[in-house]
């Protein structure tokens, strides 16, 4: 006799689980044993793929982000190798010679090689 029942609600089983496109568009499927059941399964799948989608959306923003630094750094590496190369220019001693001369300080240049003072004691 338990095997009769068990038969029975596994025709009952068989009977529920037959699904229509009416029942799935009215909501009557979300009323079925079978998805109560697994009502706690089917929120932590909800939970993941909505954690899923906005960890994506995180590392878009951070690619994008992370693009854009690298064209600043680019660009600043190459405004700063086109400055120290002006200052090497301008820093050299006929280009000082020429703007010393242009403001006219009257200074002049230093024919002479430089010495070197050292103290003796005695």
């Amino acid at each position: 006799m338990s095997r009769e029942k068990k038969n029975i609600e596994f025709d009952q089983s068989i009977e529920e689980k037959s699904l229509s496109f009416r029942d799935l568009v009215d909501g009557n499927i979300l009323t079925r044993k079978s998805v109560l059941k697994q009502s706690r399964f089917i929120l932590l799948l909800v939970l993941i793929a909505f954690f899923s989608i906005a960890n994506r959306n995180h590392a878009e923003k951070t690619v994008i982000r992370l693009t854009d630094l690298q064209r600043d750094v680019k660009e600043m590496r190459s405004k700063s190798i086109s400055t120290s190369s002006e200052l090497v220019r301008r820093s050299r001693q006929s280009e000082v010679k020429k703007l010393v001369d242009s403001y006219d300080l009257g200074l002049e240049e230093n024919l002479e090689a430089p010495k070197k003072l050292m103290h003796i004691e005695e």
